[in-house]
């Protein structure tokens, strides 16, 4: 997706951050030229301070977000989600990270049937977006801790770089 919107902010180095920030936190913005997580209101300061910029920044982001019709159709249609990674460990819940080929299709049904053959359910999956994230991971958080002999046929799996069970 980055891609295909990445341009409209190419002579604006400061506002290309600001929008990559939002998309990679599901940040919402609204017609009321504001962003929001979900429902809660996130000042621009907030943002502002987590980039070093100024404030006017982020709301010129909004801006140009709001004008273009391509751009507004996707800020204005995302969602933040609760991701259980910390919890999980505190929880006892099993981990799997996986560094993998982002390009590479079929590599979440495979982990998942592996997983599941062990009679394990899936509490949560999250892939993050290759273009986001320098070095994207698969993270999979299981009922209980996957036993390290699955640690095996994950690797085993056609594009699969690194496997790490928690």
């Amino acid at each position: 997706m980055w891609n295909e919107i990445g341009h409209y902010f190419d002579s604006y180095p400061m506002r290309k951050e600001i929008a990559s920030l939002l998309l990679k936190y599901g940040l919402k913005v609204k017609e009321d030229e504001k962003i929001y997580c979900n429902d809660i209101e996130i000042p621009y300061t907030s943002i502002a301070k987590v980039l070093s910029v100024d404030r006017r920044v982020v709301k010129d982001t909004v801006k140009i977000i709001l004008k273009h019709e391509e751009l507004s159709e996707i800020f204005k249609n995302l969602n933040s989600v609760s991701f259980y990674n910390e919890l999980a460990k505190k929880m006892r819940f099993g981990i799997v990270e996986i560094y993998a080929s982002a390009r590479k299709p079929g590599i979440v049904a495979e982990v998942s049937s592996i997983i599941s053959r062990e009679g394990i359910s899936i509490r949560q999956v999250l892939a993050e977006d290759p273009y986001l994230y320098p070095d994207p991971k698969l993270t999979i958080i299981t009922e209980k801790k996957i036993p390290g002999e699955l640690l095996s046929a994950i690797l085993e799996l056609d594009g699969i770089d690194k496997v790490t069970i928690y």
